[in-house]
């Protein structure tokens, strides 16, 4: 059985790649590359003399049934992305999955990463985080996705095109309010930009749009501001009302409360017993 590694390559500076990454593409069979010109940078910079085929997203079908019989013989292959680590809203999902389902190994190579990298130096909250990646570009699909994002509490990471970006910070600060963003740009690269500021503030900033790869960090939603004892007995009351067990009633108003979870079982079977 073969080996397909996924190796993470850098997102800008050549130097940002590991150690281990480097022996892999050395040793490996074959590298597949999103755009082979420029994987050819890299590995001539670290003179690795592969040459890597092609897989992207118009011809990742037809590269399974190759990299599968690849691996039956014995064979590792590495596959690359352009920048960072593969399948993060890059082609390869369809190989990692068939390689896996025909029982070869699928082993990982960490490295650079644009959303870790954009995250940890925000300078907003780093754990929990959402990926959420590129925006649609149907402007029905796209207005309905931040809908749902407006209430989401993690940290929100988003990929974003230059062209495209002001447009963006625009419909983020209409959709989930004026919050604390970070765009960053470049990242790695001479011109690196980390532009910190409220939604608003960067869709004034970026009005004409950028230049460079743009990741954008927006901070999640505060936490609704929690339930009075007076609100929260109405609450408890109006729910055993309606016929919910004490343990759904705490389940369901935990989150809006003050008080613990078993406080609020014990004030709704308070009120189911005095019914």
């Amino acid at each position: 059985m073969g080996t397909l590694y996924i190796v993470a390559t850098p997102i800008g500076n050549l130097e940002d790649v590991t150690v281990r990454a480097l022996r892999v593409l050395r040793e490996a069979s074959g590298i597949l590359a999103e755009d082979t010109r420029h994987t050819r940078v890299l590995l001539d910079h670290h003179g690795i003399g592969t040459r890597p085929r092609s897989l992207h997203a118009h011809n990742e079908r037809a590269r399974v049934a190759e990299v599968l019989e690849a691996l039956e013989g014995g064979d590792s292959v590495a596959l690359v992305s352009d920048a960072g680590t593969p399948l993060v809203s890059d082609p390869g999902e369809r190989l990692v999955a068939a390689v896996t389902e025909a029982g070869h190994d699928v082993v990982p190579i960490p490295g650079p990463s644009a959303v870790l990298a954009a995250l940890v130096a925000s300078g907003l909250e780093t754990t929990p985080f959402l990926f959420v990646g590129f925006l649609s570009r149907k402007e029905g699909e796209r207005r309905a996705r931040l809908r749902g994002l407006a209430d989401r509490p993690e940290t929100l990471v988003f990929f974003e095109s230059p062209r495209r970006v002001a447009r963006t910070l625009g419909e983020l600060a209409e959709q989930l309010g004026d919050r604390p963003a970070c765009l960053a740009r470049e990242l790695t690269k001479i011109h690196e930009e980390m532009a910190r500021g409220s939604l608003e503030e960067l869709a004034i900033r970026f009005a004409e749009g950028t230049r460079g790869e743009v990741t954008l960090v927006v901070a999640g939603a505060e936490p609704p501001p929690a339930l009075d004892d007076d609100a929260l007995r109405r609450e408890v009351k109006a729910a055993v009302a309606r016929g919910d067990s004490p343990k759904q009633v705490a389940a369901d108003l935990a989150a809006k409360a003050a008080i613990p979870k078993r406080e609020i079982y014990a004030m709704a079977q308070q009120e189911r017993d005095a019914r």
